[in-house]
């Protein structure tokens, strides 16, 4: 038996996930000296770019812009702070954007506004001689931290031994390690996102009878229920807990194992914020993500990805009220480019993605800046047979569309 009882340990990520939360309705740009008061881990930075104001930072970034020309490409979740992700000559959520890396061939070099597993992504999925970088090497994210690759080998290990070889189906969501990824390119799996989580996890019942889902349980869980499968059919993967927490026999029986897993900002999403909103507009309509915990999506009118949300709240008639359970950048920014309609966070603290909020401009500067001086800085590289299998994976899950 691969999976040890061990002492319980949560990711640093989670721990600083409130960092930047704050009761005022929006978040200052300020220099980045100011930001670096905040109690969380921040990548040591030249102490040139500690004071630049945003003024000073958007003459720099434009002009080191128009001097690297077409070699660089910049890629911007939609969680992105707004002072970032102006400067993005693409907007989406992490798949979109890998995606999208690989159809500038002319750039050579990719600058990815987000987090590490998206930047590991584009690096898979980019052609060879294009390089990664992440601006800040601190943003992680919690949720892929929650599945290290060590106690993820260990559970398959466990689980092959239960089930025998071929005996589950492993399917990980976009927000986890490149070696999960692998491991389910080794395994007949696949990737999935929040988009078609869906038809990916009803390929993956046509493959086999059981699936291990990593690392979002809630993603798991209410895609599952959508399908029909049962509360009773699933448990949950408790990785400081021998055979996960159950017993080989209940493994056997399930259909669906969760990974004890979840996102920072979506669990702050909660029925008694959706009860608040809706008894302070009656006509409201409530979209949320499918990271938030099943209560919260079955007492939504809506639940979808992040591309879901924005095509639903941009495409609703004016006068539309909207209270949405998402990252509150993004919803931010919906209300900004959404004059005419109501559309607020549902979380009545502003607590933004803490790690997404990491990349300050300042990193961005720094990062163009090297380029320009022939330094790749916080470039994101990927081993060759992870990278091969990873490739694979996602691969697969591209075939089923």
């Amino acid at each position: 038996m691969a999976t040890r009882s061990r002492r319980l340990s949560v990711p640093v990520t989670e721990l600083e996930h409130s960092a930047f939360c704050t009761t005022e309705d929006d978040l200052p740009s300020k220099p980045l000296a100011e930001e670096m008061v905040v109690n969380v881990r921040w990548q040591q930075i030249p102490s040139d770019y500690l004071h630049y104001t945003a003024e000073e930072l958007d003459i720099r970034i434009g002009a080191a812009r128009k001097k690297l020309g077409n070699s660089v490409t910049i890629l911007g979740h939609h969680y992105q702070r707004e002072e970032v992700i102006k400067y993005a000559d693409f907007q989406g959520d992490s798949f979109l954007l890998s995606r999208e890396a690989g159809s500038r061939p002319e750039a050579d070099y990719i600058i990815f506004c987000g987090v590490h597993f998206m930047a590991e992504t584009a690096c898979i999925l980019a052609a060879d001689h294009q390089r990664v970088i992440l601006p800040n090497i601190t943003a992680g994210c919690s949720m892929a931290d929650m599945a290290p690759m060590e106690d993820v080998d260990d559970a398959w290990a466990d689980l092959e031994e239960v089930m025998g070889t071929g005996g589950i189906v492993p399917i990980t969501y976009m927000n986890s390690i490149a070696g999960i990824k692998a491991l389910c390119g080794r395994n007949g799996g696949t990737v999935c996102t929040s988009s078609n989580a869906k038809p990916v996890l009803e390929w993956a019942f046509e493959q086999g009878d059981r699936v291990l889902f990593l690392p979002d349980q809630h993603l798991g869980r209410n895609t599952a229920l959508e399908m029909g499968i049962q509360l009773d059919e699933m448990v949950v993967w408790n990785p400081f807990r021998q055979l996960g927490g159950s017993t080989a026999e209940q493994l056997r029986k399930a259909k669906m194992i969760l990974w004890q897993g979840h996102c920072s900002v979506h669990t702050r999403f909660t029925v008694g914020q959706i009860n608040a909103a809706r008894a302070l507009h009656p006509d409201i309509n409530i979209v949320v993500h499918p990271e938030c915990p099943m209560e919260t999506v079955q007492a939504a009118d809506m639940v979808g990805s992040t591309e879901y949300i924005r095509e639903m709240v941009n495409s609703a008639p004016s006068g539309s009220k909207w209270g949405v359970g998402t990252e509150v950048s993004l919803v931010n920014r919906l209300a900004i480019n959404n004059p005419d309609k109501t559309v607020f966070c549902l979380d009545p603290v502003t607590c933004p993605c803490s790690t997404m909020y990491r990349i300050h401009p300042a990193y961005l500067l720094w990062m163009l800046d090297g380029l320009l001086e022939g330094k790749v800085n916080n470039e994101i590289t990927v081993p060759d047979d992870v990278k091969r299998d990873s490739k694979t994976a996602l691969e697969r899950m591209l075939s089923l569309r």
